[in-house]
């Protein structure tokens, strides 16, 4: 028996002038390959019509399931609605529990509902009403033959809603076919080769149904096993036994057995462990208070960031010393240190973090992608240094992300 196979198309095109990046699509395609949906396809398109008719009337007849993100609003150029009414023949009718939502949101909002704004309770009588709980424009389920096609809005928060509360639930009864598992190791100190190396023999023995995939990113590999099976129970004690042995070849470098980000794994770490924790920032600009509390509950452990850019905002509030600054520099490990070491005095929180760099560009002859960083915990310190050989974008998620390891390795006794 086949999987269902899926085909996935966002509609706007901001999409394919580069202005607005598809994020929708890659989360919509992991959440139907958790579910055992085979996604084999992934399509843009522009606001046009005739482009939207065409790439239904040729990916329908392809796939069981069709899901289509943006062009649901109440603007002019929102056309997904109409499309989709006059293309599987219905009219539109108004759905009262829509438009009741509608009058509710407003008058909470204290806002006047405009006519366009009404226009959202419209639906085609030939679909199915996916509620929007978080937003004014519901999603629609259209049936044909056995073909289903969702149309779903292109706002992330409220497409994901809708996907978690209406339209998993509603896949998951239809459901038929093997199931897929999923099973991660997270790494951090190697990179893929010297990794593929090292479990070379074990990744060589797996079975037919089992495939190993490697994952890099920022300093880290994850080593992502997929197993496919039409015994669900089964396949996961098989996957779970493999990924034991490849944690146990690689232990030293293992962060986690989770898919999961590195903040997130942090943030499990420290409250675990009933741990705070603060940053002093100067190249990251704030990101690593950004990313930590990105984390739901970051306020159990979380203290704060001081982002101290200029030189004399890190004499002035961490207390670096200017004889510091002047005699080895802003990057450098002395200046690291100084600016832990400030932080933990004026946060209060077990352990710090500071980042002082080089992000780059910089003219020709002068070194860029060097940071420093430092750990204050108690009465010590912990200093690292970082080369980055990127441009400025790519050096800071590499500063924030090793900034963020560093930290779980200190605290884990790992360094």
């Amino acid at each position: 028996m086949t999987n269902t196979q899926a085909c996935l198309i966002t509609i706007g095109d901001e999409l394919l002038i580069g202005q607005v990046i598809d994020t929708n699509s890659a989360w919509i395609a992991q959440q139907l390959n958790a579910e055992g949906i085979d996604v084999t396809k992934r399509i843009a398109v522009g606001d046009t019509d005739k482009d939207i008719r065409d790439v239904l009337d040729e990916e329908i007849p392809k796939a069981d399931l069709v899901i289509i993100t943006g062009g649901l609003g109440p603007t002019s150029d929102d056309i997904t609605k109409p499309l989709l009414c006059d293309y599987f023949g219905g009219k539109l009718v108004v759905n009262e529990r829509v438009r009741q939502h509608l009058l509710d949101i407003f008058a909470r909002r204290n806002r006047p509902i405009l006519e366009r704004n009404m226009k959202q309770a419209e639906v085609p009588d030939n679909c199915t009403v996916l509620f929007n709980r978080m937003g004014t424009a519901p999603g629609m389920l259209f049936t044909k033959g056995e073909k289903r096609i969702i149309s779903l809005p292109g706002v992330p928060f409220e497409m994901m809603n809708i996907m978690e509360h209406e339209v998993l639930p509603l896949l998951r009864k239809l459901a038929t076919g093997e199931a897929i598992v999923h099973r991660t190791i997270f790494t951090a100190g190697e990179g893929e080769s010297i990794i593929a190396e090292k479990i070379l023999d074990i990744e060589a023995a797996l079975p037919p149904h089992i495939k190993l995939a490697y994952l890099p990113n920022a300093g880290m590999v994850r080593l992502r096993l997929t197993g496919r099976s039409n015994d669900k129970k089964t396949l996961e004690q098989e996957v779970r036994q493999w990924q034991q042995q490849l944690a146990e070849r690689l232990d030293n470098i293992v962060i986690a057995l989770e898919d999961q980000s590195l903040q997130e794994i942090l943030s499990n770490t420290l409250k675990t462990k009933k741990l705070t924790i603060g940053f002093a920032e100067s190249c990251t600009g704030g990101c690593l208070g950004h990313y930590m509390t990105q984390v739901p509950g970051a306020s159990e452990y979380f203290y704060g960031s001081m982002v101290c850019y200029q030189n004399h905002i890190k004499e002035s509030v961490l207390g670096v010393k200017a004889g510091t600054l002047a005699e080895h520099g802003a990057v450098s490990a002395q200046t690291a240190i100084e600016m832990a070491q400030g932080a933990q005095r004026l946060l209060k929180a077990d352990y710090t973090l500071s980042v002082t760099g080089m992000l780059g560009p910089f003219d020709e002859g002068v070194k860029s992608g060097k940071v420093w960083m430092a750990v204050a915990h108690g009465t010590g310190v912990i200093t690292k240094d970082f080369t980055f050989h990127y441009d400025r974008a790519r050096n800071k998620e590499m500063a924030v992300q090793m900034g963020m390891l560093l930290l779980w390795k200190v605290i884990n006794g790992k360094l």
